[in-house]
């Protein structure tokens, strides 16, 4: 069958669009327009945007924004206050730490306390009859990163679904959604690498074999702060201030939704594990694959005959 891929640059990445059958390269552009829209109207890299128009107002006023802004605005303060680590909140100890950046510093204790006062997701309101956002003290800041990409892979499949789209992969780095039966396979599933941590990019310590999905990854290996013999990783505990600890080095959740797959890996990343019954009561959330900084690869709710393990310096390990 024909693929017709092309790659992009948005969201701070590169993003690789695929479709197969008899498609056309306005309809991979379509989509990258798309995802161009909602960057530009969720991204806080730079000055002017509706979420950078709800962080200036901050203490001052509710700003009202587009449906589709508040939709997952009010979906990412609702997730933030369930309070297991995801925090949308979180965007002024992020630019403290600046971790990823040339002039990443470790903090004084006493400016992440400050920081710390300025992310309370109770400290935040949304009114869905006005559509409005209000970040109730000063230096407040609304980051919708760590849930964006999934929103928007989801809003590209649904736009390539009404075009009546089968097959197809959106690649938006770190997230990816896999859209209809796999044309390359007889069993019409995909074969989707679990990187390892340890090595380039790319370099898979295992596969995975499901049928259509979101694929989503959170892990410690991209950014990094080395200081005095200590290495400082980018995934930031909202309740102490400080990189999460535990020994994890990724989490990767296999679900129907991308947004999903965001929330679900950040539930786990600060579980440090295997949660007990972990989307047993969901038929929506596929299963995870947590690789651990001893070489552990830890699977939930997949099935053995779903993920080969590429690397044999890795031991394979199942959990309820």
């Amino acid at each position: 069958m024909n693929r017709l891929s092309k790659q992009y640059y948005g969201l701070g990445t590169l993003i690789t669009l695929s479709l197969f059958g008899s498609s056309q390269n306005a309809d991979l552009d379509q989509a990258a327009h798309l995802i161009q829209t909602y960057e530009n109207l969720l991204t806080v890299n730079r000055p002017q945007s509706e979420i950078m128009a709800i962080n200036h107002a901050a203490g001052q006023h509710p700003v009202a924004v587009s449906d589709a802004t508040y939709q997952i605005a009010r979906q990412a303060i609702e997730v933030s206050r369930a309070d297991f680590g995801f925090n949308a909140l979180i965007g002024p100890l992020v630019k403290l730490w600046k971790i990823g950046f040339t002039d990443a510093q470790v903090p004084s204790p006493q400016q992440i306390n400050i920081r710390l006062a300025l992310i309370n997701p109770k400290d935040c309101s949304y009114n869905d009859q006005n559509r409005e956002i209000y970040l109730h003290l000063p230096g407040m800041e609304l980051d919708l990163g760590a849930i964006a990409k999934g929103y928007i892979a989801d809003r590209v499949q649904d736009l390539w679904h009404a075009y009546g789209k089968i097959s197809g992969s959106i690649d938006l780095g770190g997230n990816l959604m896999l859209m209809g039966p796999a044309p390359m396979h007889t069993d019409h599933c995909w074969n989707i690498g679990i990187q390892d941590p340890k090595a380039p990019r790319g370099q898979a310590l295992a596969s995975v074999h499901l049928p259509a999905c979101s694929a989503v990854t959170s892990g410690i290996y991209e950014r990094h702060l080395e200081v005095a013999g200590h290495s400082y990783h980018h995934i930031l505990d909202p309740r102490t201030g400080y990189p999460c600890t535990n020994q994890l080095a990724s989490v990767t959740v296999f679900s129907k939704k991308s947004i999903d797959g965001e929330i679900e890996t950040a539930r786990l990343f600060f579980a440090g594990g295997p949660l007990k019954n972990w989307g047993q009561s969901r038929s929506d959330l596929y299963g995870a694959v947590f690789v651990t900084k001893d070489h552990k690869l830890i699977v939930q709710k997949l099935k053995p005959e779903h993920i080969h393990l590429l690397n044999p310096h890795y031991h394979l390990h199942f959990s309820n």
